[in-house]
């Protein structure tokens, strides 16, 4: 009882919870939208983050993952086997994957990761009330969309004929092609959207946008798009255009830009709404924030391939630049 009653008290003043005798770890389903190898970098910094306040793996929780392997029609079978576990919460990175949660239930605690527009998604009643039991992070579409158009401007230069390749059955790229059409029209640009829905049709997409005269692409974030960005950089490659990408993985692998979120950031704050729930909050009285931080990744050496100089502007405000 003296040894007990020592490491409860450690634990207390070092803000450790410790589970009374008898009470077992709590369990967190991940739904992961892409690959368990894919979502390996992610996963850790929410791994690292939790343990930082305070939640030990094995210890205060456990986690229940499972991953769709880029298939957004796996997402709500694999929703509803977190939900019948039954698991205390389920974090959902994506609206594809918020949306199969929320079908799964609606009384289990939802923590979303920069989802695009979850007020029009129907995911919550408002970003100061969510009145449900999802929270988490969103992205402000209207400012990252244009961001892309005017980077590859700046990139190329003139530039009046985008193409946008999105994969339609993921049901997030509706709330993506709004602001970014508002974008376009702004910015005196016209878009062609070109879906690609299985592997073996990668290549006749990026035939098409060659055919119509694209002068540059967005390449629309989607869990089936970026399990096969090997095949959507060769096609780059050969169709010799400019690309534009939400995450630094792509840029990494032969893109030339991307710009979005700080998945490290995003990561650390989904912890942190967890670390909260954990601790007795409601999700209904969690306010949804929007992304706060962002990255800009540039590939020089696809930017050279292309006959492409970067600015040196655009080299200083850089996170990262690959040559």
């Amino acid at each position: 009882m003296r040894r007990r009653a020592f490491l409860t008290g450690v634990a207390l003043l070092l803000g450790s919870p410790v589970p009374s005798r008898g009470q077992s770890a709590k369990k967190i389903g991940w739904l992961n939208p892409a690959s368990h190898e894919t979502a390996a970098s992610s996963l850790a910094v929410f791994r690292e983050e939790l343990k930082e306040l305070g939640h030990i793996e094995g210890r205060h929780y456990t986690l229940e993952q499972r991953d769709a392997g880029g298939g957004t029609e796996r997402l709500p079978g694999l929703a509803g086997e977190l939900a019948a576990l039954p698991v205390d919460m389920i974090v959902a990175p994506g609206t594809s994957t918020a949306l199969a949660a929320m079908q799964a239930t609606r009384v289990i605690p939802i923590v979303i990761v920069t989802v695009a527009d979850p007020v029009g998604s129907g995911l919550v009643r408002s970003f100061a009330r969510p009145e449900g039991n999802v929270t988490g992070t969103a992205l402000a579409l209207d400012e990252i969309s244009r961001k892309w158009l005017e980077l590859l401007r700046a990139l190329r230069g003139r530039l009046t004929r985008v193409a946008v390749v999105q994969t339609s059955t993921n049901r997030s790229m509706r709330t993506m092609l709004g602001p970014l059409e508002t974008s376009a029209r702004a910015l005196g640009m016209t878009l062609s959207v070109h879906d690609v829905t299985r592997t073996d049709a990668v290549p006749a997409a990026f035939t098409a946008v060659a055919a119509q005269r694209a002068e540059a692409i967005v390449v629309l974030p989607d869990p089936f798009l970026q399990e096969n960005r090997a095949r959507v950089v060769e096609q780059l490659r050969r169709v010799k255009l400019p690309s534009m990408f939400a995450s630094r993985g792509d840029v990494v692998a032969g893109g030339l830009v991307s710009y979005g979120p700080d998945f490290i950031d995003s990561f650390r704050r989904a912890a942190a709404y967890v670390d909260k729930i954990l601790k007795g909050a409601k999700p209904a009285d969690l306010p949804v924030e929007r992304s706060r931080k962002f990255e800009l990744v540039i590939n020089r050496k696809t930017a050279n391939a292309l006959g492409l100089t970067v600015p040196p502007t655009l080299l200083i405000q850089a996170d990262q630049v690959i040559d």
